[in-house]
């Protein structure tokens, strides 16, 4: 417990309230998600072949699939409706590129968030020590965003044809015996799609975060700040012409005399005390 405590007390954990630390834990959870739905799906679906020799026939044939969708390495037995015979039937496609890409982004991110919300909390005073933290912490966070939208999208299609793949009624047109009019064949159950469903949602849930999280990450590059500090001392110096005075309308001095704009004097002609000061004509 002692160590906890030391542990914590070596830590700002305040930086997670902040959005930088609060989103970094939200990609780091949503990566998670991501390629566990993905990476630990397994798929069945169940076809049946009814021969016209009943003693042939199975009206129940199991096909398992699963994570990185190889298809064209998943095979079954299904009858071939000439006695006991049967033939081995393989499924036709393989998806497992855009698969293994989505779910190896989904890995770094994780590992990226992790460490770098490490860094935030045990290592703020060095992150913030030189410019080069917060700049590679922000080309890193473009290149993610940029990666997930790519791979989400390039999964999206690839699982929407490893259920075109995987349909009971397109499977049936790969049986042989399927092909005769005088057998009948019919899908049982198809596979369940909730859980890569899920992983295209949290793929593209994973791109928002992370683009979303770019503007506050290139906060804290000293770019932003050198942008900061320019328009700050514009607008000083635009309040500071401001508050010159252009001229003065006038003034007085204390020996009675009238200052006008251009520092133009003219003496006046009475004296503090009221009196004439000079008479030009004397009479």
């Amino acid at each position: 417990m002692d160590a906890a405590d030391q542990l914590a007390s070596m830590g700002t954990f305040q930086v997670l309230k902040l959005p930088l630390g609060f989103i970094r834990v939200l990609e780091w959870l949503f990566a998670i998600f991501a390629f566990a739905t993905c990476g630990g799906y397994s798929g069945q679906l169940r076809v049946s072949v009814d021969c016209m020799e009943k003693a042939s026939s199975n009206l129940s044939i199991g096909i398992d699939f699963a994570y990185p969708f190889r298809l064209h390495q998943v095979s079954f037995e299904a009858p071939a409706c000439e006695g006991i015979r049967r033939e081995r039937v393989f499924l036709s496609g393989d998806y497992s590129s855009s698969a293994e890409f989505f779910v190896t982004i989904a890995v770094f991110a994780f590992l990226y968030s992790l460490m770098a919300t490490i860094v935030y909390i045990f290592f703020q005073n060095k992150y913030r020590e030189n410019n080069r933290g917060p700049l590679i912490d922000f080309i890193v966070t473009v290149v993610f965003s940029f990666m997930w939208l790519v791979s989400s999208s390039a999964w999206a299609k690839a699982l929407s044809e490893v259920k075109m793949a995987t349909d009971p009624d397109e499977v049936q047109l790969l049986i042989p015996a399927c092909k005769v009019q005088t057998n009948k064949c019919g899908s049982v159950h198809g596979p369940r799609w909730s859980g890569l469903n899920t992983s295209v949602v949290f793929g593209f849930l994973n791109f928002v975060l992370w683009a979303g999280n770019i503007w506050f990450v290139f906060k804290e590059t000293g770019w932003h700040k050198g942008t900061t500090k320019l328009a700050g001392g514009a607008s000083e110096k635009q309040a500071g012409t401001f508050n010159q005075q252009p001229y003065n309308q006038g003034s007085f001095d204390q020996s009675g005399s009238y200052n006008t704009q251009g520092n133009m004097s003219q003496p006046s002609e009475y004296s503090q005390v009221g009196g004439p000061t000079s008479y030009s004509n004397q009479m």
